[in-house]
This record gives C-alpha cells, structure tokens and sequence, in this order.
C-alpha cells in the first residue's frame, strides 16, 4: 500500500483526494503547507507527493526539486488551477513525475497516482539493489533465466564453496567480474579481501609492481616497501582479469604463486608465503594462445581447475528485456527520469542486435537512450542509427512486401523519423544529394 502525500491550502480540494485515493486503499496524510510537508517527509516513508503549484509558503515547483534531490525514489505530482507551458517544463526539468491541471485532469489523478507509486517500487527496489551490491555480487542478482545463463551460475555455485582455481570464459562485456565477484561472496572467504586487477591494463613492470609489490630501493621513487596484490588479498580472493593479456615471464611467478603460494616482491630475496584463491578470465583461446607460445600450458591446467564458460548474449537473446528494464531503472534513478516503459519496437530493435560488446554494450546502449528520452518510454529513435536501419530492413517477415522499392521507402522513413524531419541530415546520412531525398519523399508520398 503506497503512502500519498496531499499538500494544498485549500481544505476542499485536500479533502476531496485524500477521499478518492483513500478508496483506492492508499494510505493518504494530508497538509496545507510546505513546511508541514518537510516534516512528514522527515518523519513518514512517503512514496508519491501530490503538489499544489501555489502554496502560501511557496512554490511546489521549487519544491519538487528540494523532494528529488533528498528522496529520489519518492516522485511528486503537481497540481495547478490555471495550467502554463514554462511552468510544466520547468517541472519535469526538476525531477517531478507529472505536471496536471485541476478541473481539466481530474479523471487522471487515480491513474496517474497508480503508476507514480509502481515507478516508486521499482525505485526502491533498484536503490537496494544497488546499497546490497556495491561490490557484494551474489548469484541472485545476477539477472536472466536462460537455460545458458543458469547452466553456468549453477557451476559456479558448485565450485563456490571449495578453494579450486576457477577459469571464466566468455566473450568481452558477457560478466566475468560479477561471475568471480559472486564465486568469492558465496565463498569460506567472503570475509576476507576480493581484489581484481586486468592484466591488460598494465605494461610487464607495472603489473609485476601491481601484483607483487616492491622492496624500498627497488628502483627509483622506491623509498619504502609496498605491498602488492597477493600480498593484500592474504586469505582472500585474486581477479585476474584478461589473464591471455599476461607477459610470459609475469606467468612464470604466477605459477608459482599457485604451486607454493609464494613469490618474490620487485627488489627482495626473501619469499613471502600468502594463502590466495585466484580466479581467472580470458576472452581468448588459451589452447590457441599455448600453440602459438603465448601462454604456458603448464599454467593453464593450473588456473583451469574448473573451467565455466559465460554465454554471450547472442545466446541468450530471451534474457534482453529483463536486462533492459533493469538498467532502465537504474539509470532512469539516477538521472532524476521517470521512464518506466520500453516501447515494442525498441526491444525488438534490441532483440535483432548482434551484440558483439554484450551486456557492457547493452548497458551502455540503454544508459544513452535514457540520456536521450524526454517521455516516459523508450522509443526506436532514440537508439543509434545501425539499429533503427537493422530493425526497419528485417521489420516485416512476408517476402512479398520486400520488393526494392518498399525496403528503400522503409529505410528513408525511419531515417526522416531519426533524423526527426531534418532531410538535410538524412540525406547525408544516407549518403545522397538533397535533391534525391526530396524526388523520393515526392515518389514514396511520404
């Protein structure tokens, strides 16, 4: 039951909704100014605010902002008797979830009302999700439910609860961190340090630094000794991300590592024992990456004790909209948006994507959309050009309406919608002169 805050100084108008949305089963608290309404804020756990504009103390357009930035899973409705455009802009650029007028829009506050307390829940629950992540990855967060998917979290779970060295494998972008991250959570370690490192991000005496550290003196800028990696992760659990990426010689102590659970830091003599567990990823080959002598193959039975491969989202293709819509709510939280719905052709758009970055890409691809979005869905247009082009050229399934002549008046419509009417920008899109757009648009009566 979703808590709705009334706040106007007419009592007629506060009695009237806290009696329509009390039939509705909402639990209303009512109040005629904005300073009361601060304090129930404070006091109450309150999902949706229903805003007079013109308040005795101020402005519930200023007010809106003040409620987004301190509680921004709560949403707020502005009511006004006499409706204006700057208002209502101004509005919705402060985070409100509607701008209606009274009198005009009373049929609207119950729906609308209902779908500002679901767009609530879904805020808060993003919100936990992301206070119970941060870097606590579990296996039931990890969002789909594809045969592929489940496949691998379930061996992931098996090898969890032991020590073994685990090697991911998978495509770029498919989740190989949130995979180890959950591995060492569900782990006897789960206490203890979970630390990553990409062992491409690094030159060969960098990433030996980072890995082992050095003794005072080991080279210059070396005033004192530093601890590296192993070192810090003692008892917990070592990340090493894009392991192919690692140089021979770096492979060598790595080995060793795993053999003994020893190494030497940059300048020392003396070993130093730690008890790491190490899980590792690659997006190559290692097999092809050994036939070439790019990698060890002494190491590689080490670090693929127990080998799980992560489906790349071409796989999975039944787990997009869930994805979608989970980083539509976390991105619509953090940009103060209240855009809830996926249009059909947007996620069928998604659906017929090759997804050579996978979910990083997916990720990235809804972040943009919701950067581009004024509305409260998602529409084909906002996504980049090779989508919306893909889309409209395999939109239709019936051979015969794919003639040449309806596949180009199909691609120049959903360009001009794009391009939202600008022919000039569609036709450099297109790669064609001005003159050509219009002696098309004239011939497609479009």
């Amino acid at each position: 039951m979703a808590r709705i805050l009334i706040i106007d100084d007419e009592e007629k108008i506060r009695t009237l909704l806290a009696r329509i949305l009390g039939l509705e089963d909402f639990d209303v608290i009512t109040v005629s100014n904005l300073k009361a309404a601060t304090k129930r804020l404070e006091l109450d756990d309150i999902d949706v605010v229903v805003c007079d504009v013109k308040l005795p103390d101020g402005s519930g357009v200023d007010f809106s902002k003040l409620v987004k930035n301190k509680y921004p899973a709560t949403e707020v409705i502005l009511l006004t008797a006499f409706g204006n455009i700057p208002d209502g802009v101004q509005a919705i650029k402060n985070g409100a979830f509607d701008y209606i007028t009274k009198g005009d829009d009373n049929n609207k506050i119950i729906p609308l009302v209902y779908k500002a307390a679901e767009k609530v829940k879904l805020n808060r629950h993003v919100l936990q999700l992301e206070k119970q992540l941060g870097n606590q990855q579990s296996f039931d967060t990890i969002v789909g439910d594809s045969k592929s998917l489940k496949l691998a979290i379930d061996s992931a779970k098996k090898v969890a609860t032991t020590d073994a060295t685990v090697l991911l494998t998978g495509e770029t972008g498919t989740g190989k961190e949130v995979f180890a991250q959950a591995i060492h959570n569900a782990s006897l370690r789960n206490k203890q340090n979970f630390i990553a490192v990409n062992c491409s991000a690094f030159s060969k005496e960098l990433l030996e630094n980072e890995l082992f550290g050095h003794k005072a003196g080991a080279f210059t800028g070396a005033v004192k000794d530093a601890k590296g990696i192993f070192e810090e992760a003692n008892n917990g659990t070592v990340f090493l991300d894009e392991i192919g990426e690692m140089p021979l010689d770096l492979q060598a102590k790595l080995l060793r590592v795993l053999e003994s659970g020893e190494f030497l830091k940059v300048g020392d003599t003396k070993p130093i024992k730690v008890n790491v567990r190490i899980i590792a990823a690659t997006n190559r080959n290692l097999q092809q990456e050994i036939d070439a002598a790019n990698f060890r193959e002494d190491l590689f039975y080490r670090i693929a004790v127990f080998q799980i491969s992560l489906p790349s989202l071409r796989d999975r293709v039944a787990d997009i909209p869930a994805l979608a819509q989970f980083f539509l709510s976390k991105f619509s939280v953090k940009s103060s948006k209240h855009i809830a719905l996926i249009s059909a052709e947007y996620m069928e758009a998604l659906q017929k994507h090759n997804w050579k970055g996978n979910i990083r890409e997916l990720r990235n691809i809804i972040e943009r959309s919701v950067i581009l979005t004024d509305g409260s869905e998602l529409l084909l247009e906002s996504l980049p050009l090779d989508f919306i082009v893909n889309s409209a050229s395999t939109k239709d399934n019936d051979l015969s309406e794919f003639s040449m002549a309806n596949i180009e008046k199909q691609h120049i419509q959903k360009i001009l919608k794009f391009t939202k009417g600008n022919k000039a920008e569609a036709a450099r899109l297109m790669e064609i002169g001005i003159a050509t757009l219009y002696r098309k648009i004239e011939e497609y009566q479009l």
